[in-house]
Order: C-alpha cells, then structure tokens, then sequence
C-alpha cells in the first residue's frame, strides 16, 4: 500500500493590501495562508503555506472603539517596566506590528508557530522588495 506524502517544495508568494480592510478579516486570511490550509493537502505537521506579503499596512481599519479601546501592552522585566498604547498610536508609530501582532496571535504556539514567522512581510507603504519572486495577487473580502 502506498501512503500518500504532500509535496512540501511548492511555495507561493500573495499580496494583500490592507487598506481599508478590517484588521481581523485580514489576520485570519494571512493566517491560513501562512498555515496552509487553503491547500487541499493540508497537514497540520508541516509548514507548506504561502508566504504572504502585506502592503499599506498604515491604512488597516479597525471597526467600533478599537482605536482607542485597544491596548498593547510590553513588559520589560523590570518593576515600573509596563509600558502601554492604543492602537492608534501603535498605528501612528509602527504600522507593521499591528498586523504583525494580530496574525502571530493566530498561529501556533511553538517550534512550528516560530518558524512560519518569517513567511510574514509587511510594509507600511505601497512598495515591497520581492518582485522578483512575482507574487500573486489575492483580494479580502
């Protein structure tokens, strides 16, 4: 009997641009992509997904009270350490790690998770460096 292995060579560049599309519409797609569950042969102990580049990262929409009910917090270790901001002064400062926090937030915990990181690009812009590996287009609805 033969088992069946999912190729795991294939990987694909997708652009999504993120101006004026809700934060957490936007995080689950870039989630999944990263994952790879779109694929029809999805395993969830290899990482096959895509690698996602994000663009006008600034231009995220943030629905209800979010932009100032929102709060990001970091702790440097030390006591009076706690250092705390809304989302709209993460988005005023840096644009990126909104998303960035958002989708790390929905893959997994672990060796794994750490690893499907660095297939996350995101810039604030409408430019990106990686056309060289021609990604693909994909709209959010």
């Amino acid at each position: 009997m033969k088992t069946f292995v999912p190729k795991n060579d294939e990987q694909n560049w997708v652009v999504v641009d993120a101006s004026g599309v809700p934060l957490g519409r936007l995080a689950t797609l870039i989630a999944s992509r990263i994952r790879g569950k779109h694929r029809p042969d999805f395993t969830p102990n290899m990482i096959q997904g895509d690698f996602v580049v994000v663009l006008n990262a600034a231009q995220v929409a943030l629905t209800g009270g979010k932009l100032d009910g929102k709060v990001y917090t970091r702790y440097s270790g030390y006591q009076g350490g706690l250092k705390t901001e809304t989302a709209r002064q993460a988005l005023a400062k840096h644009p990126e790690r909104v998303i960035e926090h958002a989708v790390f937030g929905m893959l997994p915990k672990g060796r794994q998770g750490r690893a499907m990181h660095s297939r996350l690009k995101v810039y604030a812009g409408e430019t990106h460096p990686h056309a060289a590996q021609k990604p693909q287009k994909v709209e959010v609805r």
